[in-house]
């Protein structure tokens, strides 16, 4: 049994496949599998895709009205549903539309006008969702999956993987991480946190035979204006980014859930530490102020040159 290395770009980030099997074909037939379902994803959800469904979906939006949805993204949707509710409002898969105010190469904070006149149309709560129809009352708005997408897809397609006959590996979606099965000498995956303010150091590092461990920080993309940091995190309902936590890490069984549980957090700012720990998973965080905590916080450094927001560094 042979570990094989696949490296490719989806979802707009460096992603890898490292599978176990019993030959080169029998591994090229399972990555182009999943490859496969990962592009047909994509070309459903991306919001840089004018044909895709969810540019369809948004083109209801923007006009008011309503459109019919298959059932995957019905699936989305009802998990969108359930993290708006679980998160007080906070994850709101209707925000993206901020995106219009927030642009993060610019240097140029927005004007609390700009910002408001998008509020205006933010809301899971305006729209109605009566599975399979999706009813968008108010003209203007639009709704993003891009925070729950790429780690449905890293469970989707670790599930593709073990029904392909893949009993060891895992899948890395630009940091996202889900273990298809573990390592044919027995030891655990060592999966790496990367530190928020040091690119290529790892800050912590978790062993893993099953599960997945997802990330969200506002590290990759932020702004300095006055000396003060704008992360890309947004509140949906002040339209400014949020504050305190700089990065969380949670491992669950999912990837989705995990990563929905890491946004949660950011988004809940002061409350983020304590909502982490009321909910029982295992999770690690980093706050403006360098401190560091949670269930995680443990674990024993390690660093590597080549390290994304969550990587595999063994």
């Amino acid at each position: 049994m042979k570990l094989y290395h696949h490296h490719f770009k989806a979802m707009g980030s460096p992603c890898e496949l490292q599978i176990y099997a019993k030959s080169k074909i029998k591994a090229e037939r399972a990555i182009n599998q999943i490859i496969e379902d990962i592009n047909r994803i994509e070309n459903l959800y991306s919001r840089y895709k004018p044909k895709s469904f969810l540019s369809q979906i948004n083109q209801v939006a923007a006009i008011g009205g309503h459109i019919s949805v298959d059932h995957e993204t019905q699936g989305l949707l009802n998990y969108a549903a359930t993290c708006y509710v679980q998160s007080d409002g906070l994850f709101d898969i209707t925000s993206g539309i901020l995106r219009q105010a927030w642009n993060f190469k610019s240097g140029i904070i927005p004007s609390n006008r700009d910002i408001q006149a998008l509020l205006n149309r933010i809301g899971w709560e305006k729209l109605r969702w009566e599975p399979p129809v999706l009813i968008f009352p108010l003209a203007g708005m639009e709704i993003d999956f891009g925070g729950i997408v790429k780690e449905y897809t890293a469970d989707r397609v670790a599930a593709l993987a073990q029904q392909a006959g893949i009993k060891g590996g895992l899948v890395n979606l630009g940091g996202d991480i889900k273990i298809i099965g573990p390592r044919v000498d027995g030891n655990p995956w060592c999966i790496g946190i990367r530190h928020p303010e040091q690119k290529g150091v790892a800050i912590r590092k978790v062993l893993l035979h099953q599960g997945a461990v997802a990330s969200s920080g506002d590290y990759e993309r932020y702004l300095l204006f006055n000396e003060v940091r704008y992360g890309h995190i947004l509140n949906p309902k002040t339209g400014w980014p949020v504050q305190n936590l700089i990065a969380v890490t949670v491992v669950n069984d999912l990837c989705v859930v995990a990563g929905s549980a890491s946004t949660i957090a950011m988004l809940k700012e002061e409350e983020g530490k304590q909502w982490l720990k009321n909910l029982g998973l295992s999770y690690f965080w980093v706050d403006s102020k360098n401190s560091t905590g949670g269930t995680l916080n443990n674990l024993s450094l390690i660093e590597n040159n080549n390290i994304s927001a969550v990587a595999i560094v063994s």
